[in-house]
């Protein structure tokens, strides 16, 4: 067994640093490749650095509004290519030869019809037919003229020099010899041997076009290494805005632009690898639970990747403003399953790595650090829906207000503000207000528990449990009893209360099976184990543990609930069978297996807290008198039988923790069974 337990172990230590790796090689991937330059800058703000010069020569490069208006311009003088195709002419004239005896509609006609026919095809073949759509582009054209390529030769002629189509069907008909009749020409089909002959070239075309565009040069002067740009404070205006964007331009230009500079990438990977490091060794040394647990950890590194990726995606992409992005979400999912520190660690990693591809990162990380801390404040237990609801709207006014804040503080003037970043952080408290549902996701994949969950699950109007109330109510009402002990202990020692409290409203469920078999259920003079074996009363007994658990399993109860039904009663034996079968068979061997619950024995707090709880509130019943010293005479006798078991070996529990628990115990019971007051009896007149 202790063989298996250390594979598991290597296991686990092995997976969890792949996660790691794996993510940091993710993020890396979608990181934006910006080159080095390190400035964010937009035109009309003020700049938020020092004194900054031009670190080597480089042009200053024409908007792109002012570039594309001269590029228009110079195009108006470009003139496409096409070339005169003597394939289609040869082709047409071809079919006409093959159908001028063949076909109906030309096997009529007279020779010198025919010969006419057949001369004006090559007149317009010779003219150049295009296609209809060139011909009325290049006549709206400027220059109203085309270039046709003769091998390596082109001519530029105008387009009214050439035909369609239509004007070519029209040329042959148009004007015939006075012994031709124009009626016989148009029924000869003639159309179907005039084809377009002045074909578009494309790729000469599309080269020519280039080189032309080419002519317009793309800058307009130089900036010279060491020259003054710009100093701290300064309004960007539009011709400095200029200077900067070129500035950038010719930086990401030196260092690769936007392809993937080895060093770059390798710089981009060590910082994400130290954040995510960071936040391994914060689970390993500070969580290590949560550090063993795989599905918590692929849990928090799959939130924390996604939205670093996402940023990275709108950044690289300039898909919408970061500000969109709900950052708080992933603290409000960690904080609902994990806790409160480990919300912020993660929070802070993802923030870091985000600032990293942000525009004005101080900016950022000053607004978003103070809504993570915002939503770690307002969601101290999640227990009902509406506590989403309203940090959401704290959040919102979070944004709001440190945005503001900031602005202020480095404006000085409010007109200066942007008020389009508030209508994006109106955005972000919509998607936060959806979080709701994907606290329900997250349960459903990764099967966390939250505390709305338990909420609804420790409704006793739910369908089960009032199931419990209508056929065992000594059981619910023992469960109810259960319930509220466990509460107070785990309250004192820090434990959740809140799943204790549902874990021990579900425990005995399986007593539904058979209630009158136990004690609580039964009415006086009523004992259904009279003459059975006690084998057989000992198997009824252990089997509401196995019934509790079909009824779990079959009614969808999570499984954080069920772990209460197995380890209520760990590996003990229900000894009132156990002894009884002893001293009738004295002398005898007896089958433990068959006087043992299945278990496992409790392996937290509060499983641990909830199988005390069960044995003392179930055996203070028996108690003939209820007085202090005897309250803690029982606690003490059951506590330290189950200790000395070693039924709490697997938990967290100390022996401090177990005096508490006794003492809590002890308190809660003499609360319950304290003595009344005996009302007097009114006396009646003689």
């Amino acid at each position: 067994m202790q063989e298996r337990k250390k594979k598991v172990r290597i296991k686990t230590k092995t997976f969890v640093p792949l996660v790691f790796i794996t993510a940091a090689l993710i993020t890396t991937y979608f990181f934006p490749r910006q080159g080095s330059f390190k400035y964010s800058f937009n035109e009309g703000r003020p700049w938020q650095y020092g004194l900054l010069t031009a670190p080597f020569d480089f042009p200053v490069y024409k908007p792109e509004n002012q570039l594309k208006a001269e590029q228009d311009s110079i195009l108006q003088f470009y003139e496409p290519y096409f070339v005169i195709s003597g394939e289609v002419r040869k082709n047409a004239l071809a079919d006409f030869d093959a159908d001028v005896n063949m076909k109906e509609s030309l096997a009529g006609l007279s020779p010198d019809c025919k010969l006419y026919i057949r001369n004006r095809l090559n007149e317009v073949y010779e003219t150049g037919i295009m296609r209809s759509e060139d011909f009325d582009r290049i006549s709206r054209s400027r220059t109203r003229a085309l270039r046709i390529r003769k091998g390596n030769v082109a001519e530029s002629s105008g387009v009214d020099a050439f035909l369609t189509i239509r004007s070519a069907y029209g040329k042959v008909l148009g004007d015939p010899p006075p012994d031709i009749d124009s009626g016989v020409l148009r029924d000869a089909d003639i159309n179907e041997y005039i084809r377009e002959n002045v074909l578009f070239d494309a790729a000469t075309s599309e080269k020519a076009q280039n080189e032309f565009i080419q002519q317009v040069d793309i800058s307009h002067g130089m900036v010279q290494r060491g020259q003054r740009i710009i100093d701290r404070g300064e309004i960007i205006d539009s011709q400095t805005y200029n200077i900067l964007s070129s500035l950038k331009q010719s930086t990401e230009e030196r260092s690769g632009g936007t392809a993937k500079n080895n060093w770059t990438l390798l710089g981009q990977f060590i910082l994400i690898l130290l954040m995510y490091a960071s936040f391994y060794i914060y689970l390993l040394y500070f969580r290590p639970a949560e550090f063993g647990n795989r599905k918590h950890v692929i849990f928090m590194v799959l939130l924390v990747t996604f939205f670093v990726v996402l940023t990275g995606l709108t950044v690289s992409l300039e898909l919408f403003s970061i500000y969109i992005i709900p950052y708080a979400i992933a603290t409000i999912l960690i904080r609902t399953f994990i806790d409160s520190r480990t919300a912020l660690f993660a929070s802070l990693v993802t923030i870091i790595m985000s600032s990293l591809m942000a525009p004005f990162p101080f900016e950022f990380v000053v607004i978003q650090i103070s809504v993570v801390m915002v939503s770690i404040f307002m969601l101290k237990e999640l227990s009902e829906r509406s506590q989403l609801i309203r940090s959401s709207f704290f959040i919102l006014l979070s944004y709001t207000v440190v945005y503001l804040g900031l602005e202020l503080y480095q404006e000085g003037n409010v007109e200066e503000v942007n008020w389009v970043v508030l209508v994006y952080f109106l955005i972000n408290f919509i998607f936060i207000m959806f979080s709701y549902s994907l606290v329900y996701l997250a349960e459903r994949s990764f099967g966390f528990i939250s505390g709305v969950s338990l909420v609804e699950l420790s409704n006793i109007n739910k369908p089960l449990l009032k199931e419990l109330s209508e056929k065992a109510p000594g059981t619910f009402q023992h469960s109810l009893q259960v319930s509220n002990l466990a509460m107070a202990a785990a309250a004192k020692l820090g434990a959740n209360a809140s799943l204790i409290r549902t874990g021990a409203l579900y425990h005995d469920i399986g007593k539904m099976v058979n209630p009158a078999f136990f004690t609580e259920n039964q009415t006086p003079g009523m004992n259904p184990h009279a003459g059975l074996p006690f084998e057989e009363s000992a198997r009824i007994i252990i089997n509401h543990v196995r019934d509790g658990l079909k009824i779990a399993q079959k009614n969808n109860v999570p499984r954080q609930i069920v772990d209460f039904i197995e380890t209520h009663h760990g590996t003990s034996m229900p000894k009132y069978f156990y002894i009884s079968w002893k001293n009738a068979n004295p002398g005898k061997e007896v089958n433990e297996a068959d006087f043992r619950y299945p278990g496992p024995n409790p392996f937290s707090k509060e499983t641990a807290i909830m199988m005390m709880a069960d044995a003392v509130e179930a055996s203070s019943r028996s108690l003939p008198e209820y007085t202090e010293e005897a309250l803690h005479r029982l606690v003490d006798k059951i506590i330290d039988a189950q200790l000395s078991e070693g039924y709490f070996r697997l938990t967290p529990l100390t022996f401090q923790d177990i005096q508490t628990v006794k003492d809590v115990f002890a308190e809660k019971l003499a609360t319950i069974y304290h003595s009344r007051i005996a009302y007097p009896e009114l006396k009646q007149p003689e």
